[in-house]
Order: structure tokens, then sequence, then C-alpha cells
């Protein structure tokens, strides 16, 4: 049983999944299962990017550092979760809990930082196919990383001071498997509506900008690939950006609707929002390897031969 309160300030504790604490046992096993496909379609992702010569192009560098995003995801949040459903251990320190927290939403920012850059790789194959090489330089690539990460950092330093500084005088219970934002948030016996406005202007800041640019690079992808006279030169070009569209849908679908869930389903049941949530943060790194392993004949070559034993 969990404490109303908690009798150590410094200590929280994790509910998981709220009423569904008796099937945990048995939601572990998709969690578990989705878990271990993360982490071998990503490892193996960047293995095979990293010893194939061939695979060292702008294209597959993205898609590296978008596998160690969904690596960093994955192992924030799962093995805790894990040892919520497996041994009821809920507790977690209160910095415990801000590192978590920031490390979560930083590779999230992270994450959508490079499906924009991935859109603007794709965007230059095809209308600028000729500058290709020299647009997408191994220096442009390397600061189109850092400024990623130097963006996720900035907006998500100010996060855990804004947490910290609120009173928890009453529950220490957290109604989530992980510490999110808002689940926190709402534990301060203490006015929170600064913690919720910047909450709703990073969430649109990001969402919302990020979305709007990739729109954009892509109504010019399709006003280029129209315009070529040959239906199968068409469907070669566009087929280039297949993968990446299925990793766009698999990300912001997900994320809109537990956003829009978490701040304006009041009636939405709790574990409901909260499988949505774990949904949003396993999915995509599951995802992502697949499809692109799936779809993109060079990769998916390489992990054949890998996964047959033989040498490239």
């Amino acid at each position: 049983l969990l404490p109303a309160t908690g009798a150590d300030p410094s200590m929280f504790f994790l509910t998981g999944i709220p009423g569904l604490e008796a099937l945990h046992l048995w939601i572990s096993i998709p969690f578990c299962s989705v878990f271990s496909v993360a982490l071998l379609g990503n490892c193996t992702l960047l293995y095979v990017i990293k010893t194939e010569p061939s695979l060292h192009k702008p294209m597959f560098y993205f898609l590296a550092m978008l596998a160690v995003i969904d690596l960093v995801l994955s192992t924030t949040t799962m093995p805790k979760i894990l040892s919520i459903f497996w041994f009821n251990s809920r507790e977690i320190s209160f910095h415990g809990c801000l590192v978590q927290m920031f490390f979560l939403h930083s590779f999230s920012i992270m994450e959508s930082a490079l499906l924009l850059a991935m859109a603007f790789d794709r965007y230059v194959a095809i209308c600028n196919p000729l500058r290709y090489a020299t647009i997408l330089t191994n220096s442009v690539i390397a600061k189109i990383g850092l400024a990623a990460l130097a963006r996720a950092v900035l907006l998500m330093v100010p996060l855990p001071f804004l947490v910290r500084r609120l009173p928890y005088c009453g529950s220490h219970i957290i109604s989530h498997c992980y510490c999110e934002h808002m689940a926190m948030v709402k534990l301060a016996c203490a006015d929170t509506r600064f913690n919720n406005l910047y909450g709703i202007i990073i969430t649109v800041f990001i969402v919302g900008l990020d979305l709007i640019f990739i729109v954009l690079s892509y109504v010019k992808i399709l006003r280029a690939v129209l315009s070529l006279v040959s239906k199968e030169k068409q469907l070669k070009a566009f087929s280039t950006c297949g993968s990446h569209l299925c990793a766009i849908l698999v990300f912001y679908i997900p994320v809109v609707l537990s956003s829009t869930i978490h701040r304006f389903g009041r009636h939405v049941t709790p574990h409901v929002h909260i499988l949505l949530a774990n949904f949003y943060l396993l999915f995509p790194p599951m995802m992502n390897p697949i499809v692109y392993s799936v779809k993109t004949k060079q990769i998916r070559y390489r992990v054949l031969l890998l996964f047959q034993g033989k040498s490239f």
C-alpha cells in the first residue's frame, strides 16, 4: 500500500497504472517485449550504420542520432516502469524524479528537432540534388545535432527548478509510471499557473513550429516531385520519404493525443491516459528501426546479412 502522504519529503511514489494494479504482471509482458525490440532494433541500426561505409551519408547520420535519442528515451523510463510491474518498487527520490523528468522531456524535444532535420534532408535531396553533398556536409550535420541538443537543454533547464520551488505538503503519490512534469505539478499545494503556462508554451512552440516547418518542407517536396514528367521518377523520388513520413506520424500523433487528453480530457479514466502516455514513449523507439529497416533497401539488405551471419 502507498502512503497518503510522503513521510520523507525527498521521497515520491509512482502508482504504475491506476486502476489496473492487479494486471501489472500481465501488462509488463507487452511492455517488456516492446522495450526489448526497441533496444535490439536501435542498437542494430547503430551497428549497421557505423560498420557499413556506404551508409556514411547525411540521411543515415540523422537516423543514427534518432536511434541514440530513442535508446535514451527508452532506458530513462522503462527500467523503473518494469520494476513497478514486477517488484512493486514504487519509491523514487525527488531528485531522481527531477532527473528523469529532465531527460524525458529534453530528449522528446530533441526527437522532434531530428525529425525536422530529416525533413530538411529529404527537401535538399529532392529539390536540390546537385547541391546535396555541398549543403549537408559533415560539419553542417554536426552543427544541426548540437543545435537540437542546445535547444532541448535550454528549454528544459528551467523545468526542474520550476518544479523544485513548489511546496509538496500533501500527497507524494505520482499517478503515473514515470516522473512527468504535469503529473508532479498536480501534487503541489501552491499556485501552479506559471508551470502550466510554461508547459503549454513549450509544447505549442516545439510541436507547432517543428510541424509547420516539416509541412512546408513536404509542400515543396510535393511540388518538386509533381513537376517530374515520368510517373516512375515521381514514385521513386517520393518513396525515399516514406520512412520519414511514417516516423513523423508515429511520433507526433501520440504526442498530440496524450497532451490534449492530459489537459482537456477531464472525463477520461486515468488508466487510459497513462497507457497512452506510455504508448507515446515506447512506440516510436520500437517502430523507427522497424520502419527504416523495412522501407530502406540499403539498411534492410545489411540487417539481413547481419542476422544471417554473413560479412558485408
